[in-house]
């Protein structure tokens, strides 16, 4: 080969091209992996927001690990060495693909779930996921030794390429890869593209080893950093400023996914967010300048701060709110971090650094606060953390600013005091307006509030004047939010369980309720006339309470099996001599269940004998008796999280296996934002089983918990045992032609939300 032939191949090395192709394809594969193991894993734990946000913890460690590999390797002086090393590497962490779950640390653990995910995860995808995040660093590294010594362009804008990569990925998994192609065929794929971007490097490692050794790289003096060698303060600000933004995207998801179906295409939002903010902050012209965001931050920061204790709000004015929160203060921290970026020689140090802090954030989301926090304190508890991050100001704070600052505080601390006055009936009517007391109360919360939120905008330019008034308006809304009288809260890896309050005469006084989230998991009538009488979902109104009570009519020992504890108010439809066994994934439920101080369905109500079952439903059926059950009730699919992998065809020809020839399955379909008859319907035809649905109305004239609104659907092996029900008119026969069956190899999550959305919207095709 000629010189010139030479110099023209290094020339094409040092194309910029090839390295944006190379970081782009590295991230793509880096954050299409994340909810493709997401959906092989989380299953087998619930779908939980806290199994979510402990997968983004081990991401998080993992790209850790693979930054620190980038930066040791820049120790090595020679770029030919280092790309053999990692050529290497990759083909070494290719050992463990095609991607699947391994088998190695058993079933699913209820008692250590975290440990159990951790380590599948570690096994099962951690090399390569690893070794493809020290893509992006290394290929940076590797640009700043050629084209910048040349010409001095900015390595550091090729992150903003890699998570461009990152967020197309994330995009195309709900919406083009999920719903058309099987989860072994996404796996497969997966592992191809592995296999096909080690040829890529492979590329980009010849070329820009092909010309004669790359020049020492050229230090200059940044002021930002404060000089080439970063101080331990520099260190920690890198830290601290990469640390809120991983905290705060999984504190908002752990708060929105108590509203929506807790799945990865709804999990990818925060994290797609996330990704927006680094592409926005590493441009060399940003979409969205530092003063900007700085002035849209405060609005959102504040309006949200008044808003999030208020959970029965429009939930698309929540999700609004607090996306538009977390995305601008993200997006500050991330300005703030590229501001003090070092010389492209500390390139892989600052990156290191930087995921560290993402490591500490999404740590203490996903192991310390669950175990210090009995509620989700740690989302308002950073967002208002975060405000420190605003410029301070210079010189002594004016008097006008701290006039503003009193008043807001005043205003945010009437809302709570106007709380109180209506409920301890200190507001009578207001007959001159035409408003009863608690709508003068609203009114004045929302007032109060108002002003607090316009006063803590106006004092945004200082930085710790404005964190003071987030922090007084935050306890404010805390105190003024939606009043049911929660006496207990706990919080396990599974999420925070509640115990509250209503006082309704009309079923002699104090009622008592469970809800997971903001999801009613159940409710009990303390009054003894009421006590054993099942309520809401399962009121002998109920489609489920129909099921029970026809079956009891029969006047023969019941084998009962239950998914899904709640308060445990199927029990009390329980004779001597019936056998009810309850599957549970989480046993915080079973001890407050089963605890005669908080509910006493299971000991006092019910007559049979009673017994539980800790872990995933799915595999602890499999572990029964078939031909066991009269009754089986899978009542998983209203909760805060939707396990898709419980309703499947797999699942459903299981679940037929357990009932009696004559034995009815029962699934409770009931889902605010997904549409879940549809699939249902499909998947009991195609496992071979008859169904039929009831679309049940709560009477207008029943008192508030007596009975609910719900959608229900039983299943039988044959027509014979559902005769008791088709001659019955609320039950109608199922359509099962509406949607493709979902399979333990396919599901359409994104599917059911549009079913969802059309059945409330009329205007949608």
């Amino acid at each position: 080969m000629t010189t010139q032939d030479v110099a023209a191949t290094s020339a094409v090395g040092r194309s910029p091209l090839l390295f944006v192709l190379t970081i782009f394809a590295s991230a793509s594969l880096v954050f299409l992996v994340q909810p493709m193991i997401a959906k092989l894993v989380l299953p087998l734990l619930g779908g939980g927001p806290s199994i979510w946000n402990t997968s983004l913890a081990f991401f998080q460690t993992a790209l850790l690990v693979g930054y620190g590999y980038a930066h040791l390797l820049q120790r090595v002086q020679s770029i030919r060495m280092q790309a053999g090393i990692h050529l290497a590497a990759m083909i070494l962490a290719a050992l463990v693909l095609p991607m699947h779950v391994t088998g190695v640390f058993g079933a699913p653990s209820s008692e250590h779930p975290a440990l159990w995910l951790l380590g599948v995860m570690a096994v099962s995808i951690g090399a390569p996921f690893a070794v493809l995040s020290a893509t992006a660093p290394l290929v940076q590294a590797w640009h700043a030794r050629t084209l910048h010594a040349d010409s001095g362009s900015e390595p550091y804008a090729l992150y903003a390429a890699s998570n461009l990569g990152s967020l197309i990925a994330l995009l195309a998994y709900p919406i083009v890869v999920e719903p058309l192609t099987s989860l072994h065929a996404q796996a497969m794929g997966w592992s191809l593209g592995y296999g096909g971007f080690i040829l890529l490097m492979a590329a980009l490692m010849y070329f820009v080893t092909r010309g004669p050794a790359a020049p020492a790289p050229v230090v200059t003096e940044t002021a930002e950093a404060g000089g080439d060698a970063p101080t331990w303060r520099n260190r920690l600000t890198w830290v601290v400023l990469a640390a809120i933004p991983s905290s705060l995207m999984m504190g908002v998801t752990t708060h929105l996914t108590t509203d929506v179906a807790s799945a990865p295409f709804i999990w990818v939002v925060p994290l797609a967010l996330y990704l927006v903010t680094f592409i926005i902050a590493f441009s060399t012209k940003p979409a969205i300048s530092q003063d900007t965001t700085l002035i849209l931050q405060a609005a959102a920061v504040a309006a949200c701060a008044s808003l999030l204790p208020f959970k029965a709000s429009n939930l698309f004015l929540q999700l609004f709110i607090h996306l538009s929160a977390y995305f601008l203060t993200a997006l500050m921290c991330h300005q703030a971090l590229v501001a003090r970026r070092p010389n492209p020689s500390r390139l892989t140090e600052f990156y290191l650094w930087m995921s560290f802090g993402g490591v500490v954030g999404g740590g203490f989301n996903a192991f310390l606060a669950p175990a210090i926090f009995n509620n989700v304190w740690e989302y308002p508890l950073v967002l208002a953390l975060a405000c420190l991050v605003r410029p301070w100001g210079e010189g002594p704070i004016e008097r006008w600013r701290w006039v503003t600052f009193a008043l807001g505080c005043l205003a945010a601390v009437a809302a709570p005091v106007a709380t109180f006055a209506a409920y301890t009936g200190q507001i009578g009517r207001a007959d001159m307006l035409g408003m009863t007391g608690h709508d003068l109360m609203l009114l004045l919360v929302k007032v109060a509030l108002a002003v607090a939120v316009v006063c803590a905008f106006l004092v945004r330019r200082r930085g710790i004047v404005f964190f003071g008034i987030i922090t007084i308006i935050s306890l404010a809304a805390e105190g003024a939010g939606d009043k049911v009288d929660v006496l207990k809260s706990w919080r396990s890896f599974f999420g925070v369980v509640r115990q509250s309050e209503l006082q309704l005469p009309e079923m002699g006084g104090t009622v008592r309720m469970l809800s997971h989230g903001t999801t009613l998991h159940g409710a009990q009538a303390q009054d003894p006339r009421w006590r054993c009488r099942p309520l809401v979902y399962y009121a002998p109104e109920t489609p489920i309470g129909q099921v029970f009570t026809q079956r009891l009519g029969e006047r023969r020992v019941l084998r009962i099996g239950a998914v899904g504890l709640g308060t445990g108010a199927v029990a009390a439809y329980t004779r001597p001599g019936d056998h009810l066994t309850f599957f549970e994934i989480d046993p915080l439920v079973i001890r407050v269940a089963t605890d005669p101080a908080h509910f006493s369905y299971t000991t006092e109500c019910a007559k049979g004998q009673i017994d539980y079952v800790v872990g995933d439903a799915r595999l602890t059926l499999a572990r029964q008796p078939t031909n066991q059950f009269d009754i089986l009730l899978i009542d998983a699919f209203s909760s805060d999280s939707v396990p898709a992998h419980l309703l499947t065809v797999e699942a459903m020809k299981a679940y037929l296996t357990h009932i009696k020839p004559d034995g009815v399955l029962i699934l409770h379909l009931s889902n605010r934002n997904l549409d879940l008859r549809s699939p249902a319907m499909a998947v009991a035809y195609a496992a071979g089983g008859e169904a039929l649905l009831q679309r049940h109305g709560a009477a207008k004239n029943s008192p508030m918990l007596w009975e609910s609104s719900e959608d229900a659907l039983i299943v039988a092996r044959n027509e014979a045992a559902l005769a008791a029900f088709v001659a019955d008119r609320r039950w109608t026969p199922s359509e099962p032609t509406l949607a493709r069956p979902w399979t333990d190899d396919y599901t359409n999550l994104v599917g059911a939300l549009y079913g969802r959305m059309k059945e409330r919207w009329d205007w949608l095709p």
